[in-house]
């Protein structure tokens, strides 16, 4: 199981306004700069983000974005929601269609424990656990 690239910057994008802004406002291209995002597609997701209310963006000379709410509250499911990650559960982890209790591939039965222990990490990670000066974002 992989995230598709959207979702997998949005987390970063968010995490590092979290972890690196330090209350300042941080631009569409410092954002692309410092976590090597292309720029015409960081600023598609973060217009995402603000229109689904993790960021404010401020306009101008001055503007920035930061986040709308603390980072303690914001969980990476949450985040995987905005971008659809998760309304297709009934795929095959193998890619060969959908995979339900009726019509199931080989390792159907082997997958169910491991993606239900992965859906509750990502309901319980927020964006405040990705802090730390090990982690890379």
């Amino acid at each position: 199981m992989e995230l598709n690239n959207t979702s997998k910057y949005a987390i970063r994008i968010l995490a590092y306004i979290a972890n690196y802004s330090e209350g300042r406002l941080l631009s569409a291209r410092e954002l692309s700069e410092a976590l090597n995002i292309p720029y015409k597609f960081l600023t598609k997701i973060v217009t995402d983000l603000v229109k689904e209310g993790f960021i404010i963006s401020i306009r101008g000379r001055e503007g920035g974005n930061k986040l709308s709410r603390d980072a303690s509250k914001i969980t990476l499911m949450e985040i995987l929601n905005t971008f659809n990650e998760f309304n297709n559960q009934t795929e095959c982890i193998l890619g060969i269609g959908p995979c339900d209790n009726k019509k199931r591939c080989a390792l159907h039965d082997q997958w169910v424990k491991p993606k239900s222990m992965i859906n509750k990490m990502f309901q319980n990670t927020t964006l405040k656990d990705l802090d730390g000066e090990n982690f890379k974002i």
